[in-house]
């Protein structure tokens, strides 16, 4: 019997059969000795195998093959990444330029992650009924650089359903993974986009600026007008994996585009002569913030900081 699976609270995993109905399931005994090198072998949204049990529930024997998923180191020293979820057709990421703020470097990385599997990204700049004059002009200019780059933006209230209508167009039919910060507001717009799903939602803390976890497992939702939402907890820092120090560049549209012009084929664009990716920085076609960041996760494969 084959399955999807829509829910994942850490011991248990929830999987829809292809008949209709939800199975409570675990992980076949012998999955992790499998040199998985991931804290979660199966992740929401993967296609798997089941056998059922006489008591109703099920175990799982196999994953299928997976179209994509999107995937970050994990904190857990002892395994090499976390799969946030799989067979997506589409990522939200939730940002805030305040309460909490959502770095350039966290953005970039993300879309970097994305891009390495071919997963299309809209970021979602939500809040936007609470910045004042200086926060919009920051916004704005967010917007022009990341829609500059082709990545479609959105300025949304989740709170007062501001510009949600063009988003409930975009999700028709797909499946599409919604991330972020903790405290970006995405409990709030998943309850206005899926009325049934009663989220919790949680406040700021006033003292960090920083948002609580009020997600604790993820979880695919079925929407009103076909397709799912993938909700997740929220994300603090997203550390890259499986990514070649040749290879990062790749992931930077706007960097591959000058690459080509570069004088070495390996040029990896941080001294060598004749590099038209640094030329197109210091003559501003190239963001300093996206070449930081690019700058930034080059340095993840010698250092050990998104493991600690």
């Amino acid at each position: 019997m084959e399955g999807l699976v829509i829910k994942n609270t850490g011991s248990w995993y929830q999987v829809r059969t292809d008949e209709g109905s939800d199975v409570e399931c675990k992980l076949k005994g012998n999955f992790r000795l499998k040199e998985i090198k991931s804290t979660n072998p199966i992740a929401v949204g993967d296609r798997v195998s089941i056998i059922l049990n006489e008591d109703g529930t099920g175990v799982i024997t196999e994953i299928l093959d997976r179209k994509n998923y999107i995937i970050r180191k994990s904190s857990n020293l002892s395994k090499h990444s976390h799969i946030i979820a799989a067979n997506l057709d589409l990522c939200f990421l939730i940002v805030t330029v305040t309460k909490p703020i959502t770095t350039t470097v966290f953005i970039d990385r993300f879309l970097a992650s994305a891009e390495a599997y071919r997963i299309p990204v809209n970021l979602l700049f939500n809040k936007v009924d609470l910045y004042d004059e200086d926060e919009m002009e920051y916004m704005d200019a967010l917007i022009d650089l990341y829609e500059y780059i082709g990545y479609p933006c959105h300025k949304i209230s989740a709170l007062n359903q501001t510009g949600l209508d063009e988003l409930k167009d975009k999700l028709k039919g797909k499946i599409t993974l919604f991330s972020g910060h903790s405290g970006v507001g995405k409990s709030t717009l998943i309850n206005a986009l899926v009325p049934d799903s009663r989220l919790k939602t949680g406040a700021i803390s006033d003292f960090h600026g920083k948002g609580m976890h009020t997600t604790t497992f993820s979880e695919m939702m079925e929407l009103p007008q076909g397709g799912f939402i993938i909700d997740t907890p929220g994300i603090k820092g997203f550390g890259t994996v499986d990514m070649e120090t040749e290879e990062i560049g790749h992931y930077f549209p706007e960097i591959f585009k000058f690459s080509h012009n570069c004088r070495f084929n390996n040029c990896i664009h941080i001294n060598e002569p004749g590099c038209a990716v640094r030329e197109a920085v210091e003559n501003h076609y190239i963001s300093e913030s996206r070449y930081k960041s690019y700058l930034n996760i080059l340095e993840d494969e010698t250092d050990d900081k998104y493991r600690k």
